[in-house]
């Protein structure tokens, strides 16, 4: 027997009308059952290029297609030649709603032996085409996609769904149908996961449902899943999940369950209850807990007649206390939730509704975590509104399509202990709240948080198991790291436009996409143990960028044949690991619009955007053991050295917007770079002009710089930007001896480390005839303790050269001709600061090169050494090798480092200083 496919208005494409895309379908008498044709709603037909198995199925371990069956013609059932005492296969159309239509396959055994059953699959098992069956030993777990060219992959259904066979083919002109099978009697029989046990006389029967869908092969899955709800409701109510008294579970993605007898809880032995202690340490483990659930009652209810709810009221402290608990809790950051047994009905009488609610109200709980059910009800969800607004029902199990619009969170049960990698679960209803269940007696939760992640939904950490393993922190290190992209990229997880397992050039490695309004996010679970690094994920040309949030670094596209892949970065494991749940690595790849414009020159950071409302930086890694600093959303500039004491490898910075993640940039940082970390202390701007110092205009010129060598590194100097100068007054002349003397006399200065201080002075005054020669043997807190007193400070380096140099790139602050009669040159001793009056630069500053090196404010730091910046040059120049600091009178596009050790170490006798005021 032939069918027609007759397809119905599914072209209207309507959410209210996806009962319209059942098939109906008319039969006709051949010799084999399969399709050969359809026709739309419109009439039009459509031949099919070959014949298309209408399922095949397994009997005692042999495969057999349905188009191989026969026609018997006088008993009106399908036979299989090949099986002796075959089974009798009968197709029944069967009407859902006016003009929709669905198939029911009976088979019956009209035989003496016992029959096994197994694996329905629409279309069959074909290696051209996508479908869902069980594959392997017996398990709760068995369930496998099987794509063409493809390793199958492990699934987790609906609970009631799990021995659906669903095929996907395609047909003609882009459009493609999807079938699921499922099995709904059994009579004589024995129900398993996709195995079915027929006695004599026995019979069982599927029931088939057909969408149309067009492109790619995971609409035929959204189709069947996410439109039509597996054929299980007509429509969905959504008045739960709208409701926004309830709308603060959806960007929850930690849930913990504990025991009220646990110690990390209450602990009779030390002070009581440590619930304070227990949420601070995980904050800092991973970023807080969500959601709290206390569990008092199973297992030691039945010891006496005392109910659930008067195991509550004898806790310590009674119902006032739990109340307290939960009121810092939810100051804290954390939901606090409570149980319910419904088994409980043995113990005191109680209306179950009456005493959930009054518990609710005298603790202020936000949820009710519903032990043995899958499912919450009408009645339990109004006993708890009636007391209070925002209450959560979390059901034990996950809710099959027609329990989910009764309830918004469930779990994924530990019963599976090795669950397959991909949830279709989560394709049914997005914003349904998922948790994995991680029992930490089980063993590492390194695979569930990956899986977790790559789902795109949260983690029940149930402690009730007794035992803390050593390796619990590294693990729950691990868990923040999940949490963290979890919880900042919410909008994009609770999608409904995501889709599973998008092509990748590479197997065992998957990745699923979550689009959403502003950003895309990918996520990928290797089982690769070897680790995978290099293009994977094809993308389109676009304006965006994309960044690893897992590995907090930058992505870019590379191209392949004409094509642009996204390059995935995911780290090796021990081979070992492999059927454990340690095994597997992720990556989560973002594409973000460009919102946050961030720009780092030399010392400093620059960033910029309109968008979103808060702007992070971290040094390192963003992660719950790491700070950031916090500007609101603007324009911003800051020196490195203001908000970061030390400087890491790299930095991160995040546009945020309500807590969610808006854009990222991320810029690395070499190893061993000095950065710049002295603060400028501003001077209170003089009335008039200083005697003794100099008008340096403010303007912009182009710092151009060569170091004496780079066995140490010297700061970056962006030397094709400009630098713009404030208006300053700066000294004519270097510190003298002299005023240095009236500054030792009229404070009493005396150095912490008076090593080398003033070495050169003689019995605390200065030798005749140096009266206004520089200052040396100072260091740099002793020159800044005299501009302090001066009312002045240290120029920046960048101040120094601007004021001896101007804005023309001179070489010398006269010109660019090296000229002896304006400076100290070849001398070998110091010189007056007044001895070369042709020396000034364009400003009138005086002394600059070839007299002594000047202190400039700039100390740098680059993992390693603390330096200051001089410049200048000095007196002493020695010849006798190339590996001298090189002296004389230096060009002022030179620099030099003059090396910290101590106070000590640094004064010598060609090191002096002069200072500047602010203007303004």
């Amino acid at each position: 027997m032939k069918l027609k496919w007759c397809l119905l208005p599914t072209a209207m494409y309507c959410c209210a009308m996806v009962l319209s895309s059942f098939p109906s379908i008319g039969q006709e008498k051949h010799d084999k059952l399969s399709i050969s044709s359809f026709f739309t709603y419109n009439d039009s037909t459509f031949s099919i290029d070959k014949d298309v198995n209408f399922f095949s199925i397994r009997i005692e371990n042999n495969l057999h297609h349905s188009e191989s069956f026969l026609w018997n013609d006088t008993s009106e059932y399908f036979y299989i030649n090949t099986i002796a005492n075959s089974p009798e296969f009968r197709m029944i159309k069967d009407t859902l709603v006016a003009g929709n239509f669905k198939y029911l396959l009976n088979i019956s055994n009209s035989s003496q032996d016992t029959l096994i059953i197994e694996n329905i699959v629409p279309f069959g098992e074909l290696k051209n085409n996508i479908y869902i069956t069980g594959e392997g030993p017996w398990n709760l777990a068995r369930t496998k996609l099987f794509r063409p060219g493809k390793e199958p992959l492990g699934l987790i259904l609906p609970d009631n769904a799990w021995e659906m066979g669903y095929g996907a083919v395609q047909l003609k002109n882009d459009v493609s149908l999807s079938s699921t099978a499922r099995r709904k009697m059994v009579n004589s029989g024995q129900k398993r996961r996709y195995k079915t046990t027929l006695y004599p006389g026995g019979s069982a029967s599927w029931e088939f449902h057909f969408a149309e869908y067009k492109g790619e092969w995971q609409n035929g899955l959204k189709t069947m899943f996410r439109d039509n709800y597996l054929f299980d409701l007509e429509s969905f109510n959504d008045s739960l999940y709208n409701r926004e008294d309830l709308s603060w579970i959806y960007n929850k993605y930690l849930i913990v369950l504990q025991f009220a007898w646990d110690q990390e809880f209450y602990d009779p032995n030390n002070d009581g209850y440590q619930f304070d202690s227990y949420l601070e340490k995980a904050k800092s483990l991973y970023g807080g807990i969500d959601v709290f659930g206390i569990w008092p009652t199973w297992p030691t209810l039945g010891l006496d007649q005392r109910n659930q709810w008067d195991l509550y009221s004898n806790l310590p402290g009674g119902l006032d206390k739990l109340s307290e608990l939960s009121k810092y809790a939810k100051e804290n950051g954390t939901r606090f939730f409570i149980a319910y047994n419904p088994w409980d009905q043995s113990t005191r009488q109680e209306n179950p509704y009456h005493a959930m609610a009054n518990l609710i109200k005298s603790i202020d709980a936000d949820g009710v975590v519903l032990d043995t059910r899958g499912k919450s009800s009408l009645q339990l969800q109004r006993a708890a509104d009636s007391v209070r607004k925002g209450v959560i029902m979390y059901s034990e199990g996950m809710a099959v399509p027609e329990d989910m619009p009764g309830i918004i969170a469930g779990r994924v049960h530990d019963a599976i202990f090795m669950p397959p990698p991909l949830n279709l679960n989560k394709l049914i209803k997005p914003d349904f709240n998922i948790y994995r269940v991680c029992q930490l007696n089980q063993g590492r939760i390194h695979r569930e948080v990956a899986l977790s992640l790559f789902n795109g939904y949260g983690v029940e950490l149930n402690t009730f198991a007794p035992g803390r393993p050593d390796w619990m922190e590294e693990e729950l290190t691990y868990l923040g790291k999940a949490l963290m992209i979890l919880r900042e990229n919410s909008s994009s997880f609770r999608s409904f436009d995501w889709t599973p397992l998008i092509p990748t050039l590479k197997d065992n490695i998957w990745v699923n996409k979550f689009p959403g309004k502003t950003k895309t996010l990918y996520t990928a679970f290797s089982l690769i143990p070897e680790g995978f690094n290099g293009p994977l994920i094809e993308i389109k040309n676009n304006n965006s960028h994309f960044v690893s949030l897992w590995n907090n670094e930058e992505i870019m596209p590379k191209q392949i044949n004409g094509k642009q892949y996204l390059p995935v970065d995911v780290q090796p494991f021990d081979n070992s690991f492999l059927g454990t749940r340690q095994e597997g690595n992720v990556d989560c790849i973002a594409e973000f619009p460009r919102l946050l414009k961030v720009r780092m020159t030399r010392d400093s950071l620059f960033v910029r955007s309109r968008k979103g409302d808060e702007i992070r930086i971290w040094n390192g890694n963003p992660s719950y053991q790491n700070e950031y600093k916090s500007v609101k959303t603007g324009e911003h500039s800051f020196q490195l050295s203001d908000i970061f004491t030390s400087i890491e490898s790299k930095l991160v910075v995040q546009l945020m917007k309500d807590e969610e993640l808006l854009d990222v940039r991320i810029f690395k940082l070499e190893t061993g770079i000095a950065r710049l970390i002295s603060k400028v202390e501003r001077t209170v701007p003089p009335v008039s002009m200083p005697n003794d110092m100099i008008e340096i205009p403010a303007g912009g010129f182009k710092m151009y710089q060569e170091t004496q060598h780079s066995f140490i590194p010297y700061p970056v100097y962006d030397t094709g930007r400009t630098i713009k100068i404030s208006r300053f007054f700066m000294d004519k002349y270097p510190v003298t001896n002299n005023q240095f003397y009236d500054f030792m006399e009229s404070t009493g200065y005396s150095p912490e480390d008076e090593t080398n201080f003033l070495k050169h002075w003689i019995d605390g005054k200065y030798p005749r005839g140096s009266k206004n020669q520089p200052v040396v043997y100072i260091s740099y807190e002793d020159a800044l303790a005299y501009a302090q007193w001066a009312g002045k400070r240290l120029p920046t380096e960048a101040e120094w050269q601007y004021a001896a140099q101007g804005n023309d790139g001179r070489l010398y602050p006269w010109g660019n001709e090296m000229d002896s009669t304006n400076c100290n040159i070849g001398l070998n001793k110091l010189t007056l600061v007044n001895e070369f009056p042709g020396g000034g630069s364009r400003f009138g500053v005086m002394d600059l090169v070839g007299n002594i090196w000047q202190l400039t404010n700039d100390v740098y730091y680059n993992g390693s050494y603390y330096f200051i910046m001089i410049r200048g040059g000095s007196y002493y120049n020695p010849t006798s090798s190339w590996w001298y600091v090189k002296g004389g009178p230096q060009p002022l596009n030179k620099t030099q480092m003059l090396l910290r050790v101590s106070q000590g170490f640094e004064r010598n006798a060609t090191v002096g200083f002069r200072c500047v005021m602010d203007a303004e």
